[in-house]
């Protein structure tokens, strides 16, 4: 009970900043005489959040199928070639540049080619939220993996540890700090990748809720969309952070 109160006191100082934004949002709109169009209240958003004859279940299930998915692949690749690059040099030569390079482009003029290469539907979407997301967390996997106390390695040496086991055993423990690290930023990078995808060509999802909230002039439905998708977005953060302090308590500062 007392560490539930300890958590419950953590959140007063954002609950309390929500409710000052709210009612200062509240009272811009009401006495400052600004257009619905151009800011809605914040009883017309709940009220569009709210409205049934949107399928607004249809849509969060399309964008939130779209975010995990991109977020997993994003996990998956990043780790898989962070630990290619860590294991040899040769292979960390021949990656980088490469890596480099795509991580440059203009991920939104790639946006239509994936439509082009594999048509329409969820799986543009989970690839554009996967190239934005994957970075990072190849960056921090192999800085992780890297970058180790020499006297562990020094250790397995002296137990004639084969390579793979030092790898096992001390380097991914190792690296898992600076993993769930880069995880954190994909979960959020992966929302703003699934979006871009579901704007540039969807029949369904969050992001083309907003789309078409524009051509009718409808503000409060396309902030209705934003809180739905930063609330998928703060519930992958928040399962990052769960695995953390499960993976990694040391980093995190928490018991085991």
């Amino acid at each position: 009970m007392a560490k539930l109160r300890e958590k419950l006191l953590e959140l007063v100082p954002a609950i309390v900043l929500f409710l000052a934004i709210m009612a200062i949002w509240q009272a811009a709109v009401s006495w400052g005489e600004i257009k619905p169009y151009l800011l809605p209240s914040p009883r017309s958003v709940l009220d569009a959040m709210l409205d049934t004859s949107i399928d607004w279940w249809g849509h969060i299930w399309a964008t939130g199928l779209a975010i995990v998915g991109a977020f997993l692949l994003a996990a998956a690749s990043g780790v898989l070639l962070g630990t290619m690059i860590a294991w040899s040099p040769v292979l960390s030569r021949a990656l980088m540049p490469f890596l480099v390079f795509l991580n440059t482009l203009p991920k939104v003029a790639i946006a239509p080619l994936f439509l082009i290469w594999v048509g329409y539907g969820i799986l543009p979407n989970i690839l554009m939220g996967a190239l934005i997301g994957f970075f990072p967390v190849v960056i921090n996997t192999a800085v992780g993996l890297s970058q180790i106390d020499h006297d562990m390695i020094d250790l397995g040496r002296v137990f004639s540890a084969p390579k793979w086991k030092v790898f096992a055993k001390i380097r991914i423990p190792n690296a898992y700090p600076y993993i769930l690290s880069a995880l954190k930023v994909t979960a959020t990078s992966a929302v703003v990748g699934a979006i871009v995808g579901e704007f540039v060509a969807s029949q369904t999802g969050l992001g083309y809720v907003i789309v078409t909230s524009q051509s009718s002039m409808n503000t409060a439905l396309a902030f209705a969309a934003l809180i739905y998708i930063s609330i998928i977005g703060l519930l992958l953060f928040a399962a990052v952070g769960l695995m953390s302090r499960y993976l990694a308590p040391w980093a995190e500062g928490t018991d085991a």
